[in-house]
């Protein structure tokens, strides 16, 4: 099946990143233009939905049916209210701050699972605390009881720059897209099984990216996944075969690959009415969709 992949925005190199469907809108993060944005595939409109975001990538509704996002600029993650203000999340995994908040998903209890990377751009204010000494998927969760705190668990142990993340329908498998695009370096996808307690264990390696005589091939950034439980990645661009979204089934095997009409891949989404309606954002500023893909993107509230 081939997927017709139009171009409903392009900011001219601004990178473009989390993607999330409010029910009527298609939200996506304008990271460097502090927004987020929003299409209406109904009207076919394009409108900012909220300004002042320092730097929010990955963005996600939670069980609450409020957007929660990964502000880069403020090293922490926060929840989004309806009347424009917000509230923040916990900053801290342990006693340090942890780096900065990239993707993020969530499970059917209301559990944040957020990707934690190293940033060539600052945070704002002073440079008073440093990088934790790993880059990890970490777990983001708020107690069960009234005045609850939010709390951080660190859940993978050995990624070395994770970047996407996805869960299974079940909540039984943690996808990583742990990527470096260096040489010699890690560009795999990889699948944690996740214990009843909410640990995960040994990983799988599903995909390992590939390279050629001009250099490595482009890993995958992004990740979500179908009501069948096939995990979408958006990756490539550059050497290779090109800005791609691959369709993986859960035991790895390669179900189907997109082309993209150009870009660097960095999210993909589903959304629309039904649901079966694929967006992909780019790094370099486009926003992308195509319709009647024949899946459905996993609804978990």
């Amino acid at each position: 099946m081939k997927l017709n992949f139009e171009k409903i925005f392009d900011t001219g190199g601004r990178p473009l990143g989390g993607l999330a469907w409010n029910g009527t809108k298609m939200l996506f993060a304008d990271i460097n233009d502090n927004s987020i944005r929003a299409y209406d595939p109904t009207s076919k409109e394009l409108s900012i939905e909220r300004k002042f975001t320092n730097r929010i990538n990955g963005i996600v509704f939670g069980n609450d049916s409020q957007l929660y996002g990964c502000q880069e600029g403020s090293r922490r993650v926060i929840r989004m209210l309806a009347d424009g203000t917000s509230t923040i999340t916990s900053t801290h995994l342990g006693d340090s701050p942890h780096n900065h908040p990239n993707l993020i998903t969530v499970d059917q209890k209301g559990h944040f699972w957020f990707t934690d990377c190293y940033h060539h751009l600052l945070a704002s204010g002073p440079q008073v605390f440093p990088m934790l000494d790993h880059q990890s998927v970490l777990k983001l969760s708020l107690g069960p009881r009234p005045q609850s705190h939010w709390e951080i668990e660190r859940v993978t142990f050995d990624t070395i720059r994770p970047r996407g993340v996805a869960l299974s329908p079940d909540d039984k498998t943690l996808y990583v897209s742990d990527t470096t695009n260096e040489l010699g370096k890690v560009r795999e996808i990889r699948a944690y099984p996740i214990a009843a307690d909410g640990s995960v264990g040994p990983f799988t390696v599903l995909h390992t990216f590939g390279q050629d005589y001009r250099g490595v091939h482009r890993g995958a950034e992004g990740l979500c996944i179908d009501q069948e439980g096939n995990l979408f990645a958006a990756a490539g661009g550059g050497i290779g075969p090109g800005p791609m979204i691959y369709v993986f089934a859960p035991n790895g095997s390669i179900k189907e690959s997109y082309s993209l009409p150009e870009g660097l891949p960095l999210n993909c989404a589903f959304g629309d009415s039904q649901h079966d309606s694929l967006y992909v954002t780019t790094a370099d500023g486009k926003l992308f969709r195509a319709i009647k893909t024949g899946s459905k993107g996993l609804i978990r509230f």
